[in-house]
C-alpha cells in the first residue's frame, strides 16, 4: 500500500480519501489542545500561509491519548483552533496513534523509512524527559507524544519524522527542498 490507498475520517464524520491529495507535499501531525506544545499551532498556521498555494497541506488529527490533552468534540477542538491560533488549515476526527485501535494512516507512517529528525541537545534533552512520562510507549518507532510530525513528498514517500519538541517553522527548509 502506499500512502494514497488510505481514507481518513473528517470531523464532521465524512471519509476522506488521501487520493485527492495526490502531488501535494504533506505534512501529517497529531495535536492536542491542552498540551505544552499547543502553540505549534502559530507556526503550524505560518506554514500553512506561506505554502499553501504553493502545494502543501497539513493534515491535522488530535490525539487524545497523550495525558488525556485533547478533551471535547471535534467541533470544540476546530473552534478552540480557529479562535485561539486563527487556524485556517481543517482538522480531521481525533484519532489514536499507537496500539491497537491507532488510525490506519499513523500505522503506515510509523512504518516507513525516514529521517528521524531531533536536532539540538534541547530538543534532545525534552524528549528523554517525554519518554519518561507515564502512558508513553515504549515500542520501536512508536508515537511518543502530541506534535510528532510527518512530511511527505509530493510521490506520497514519507521524507521525515519530526520529534514533537521540533518548532513547525524549523521545517520551512525541508518543505521549501520539496516544492
Amino acid at each position: 500500500m502506499e500512502i494514497y490507498d488510505y481514507k481518513v475520517k473528517t470531523r464532521s464524520g465524512e471519509i476522506f480519501p488521501l487520493r485527492n491529495l495526490k502531488g501535494k507535499v504533506l505534512l501529517i501531525v497529531n495535536t492536542a489542545t491542552g498540551c505544552g506544545f499547543t502553540p505549534q499551532y502559530e507556526g503550524l498556521e505560518k506554514l500553512y500561509k506561506k505554502y499553501h498555494d504553493k502545494g502543501l497541506e497539513i493534515l491535522d488529527f488530535p490525539c487524545d491519548q497523550f495525558g488525556h490533552q485533547v478533551p471535547g468534540t471535534d467541533d470544540e477542538i476546530r473552534n478552540f483552533c480557529v479562535l485561539r491560533y486563527q487556524t485556517t488549515f481543517d482538522q480531521f476526527a481525533k484519532v489514536e496513534v499507537n496500539g491497537e485501535k491507532a488510525e490506519p494512516l499513523f500505522k503506515y507512517l510509523k512504518a516507513q523509512p525516514y529521517d528521524d529528525i531531533i536536532e539540538g541537545m534541547k530538543n534532545k534533552v525534552a524528549m528523554k524527559a517525554i519518554e519518561k512520562m507515564p502512558g508513553v510507549s515504549k515500542e520501536p518507532g512508536s508515537i511518543k507524544w502530541n506534535f510528532t510530525k510527518f512530511l511527505v513528498d509530493r510521490n506520497g514517500k514519507v521524507i521525515a519524522r519530526f520529534s514533537p519538541t521540533y518548532k513547525p517553522e524549523d521545517i520551512a527548509g525541508k518543505i521549501d527542498e520539496l516544492l
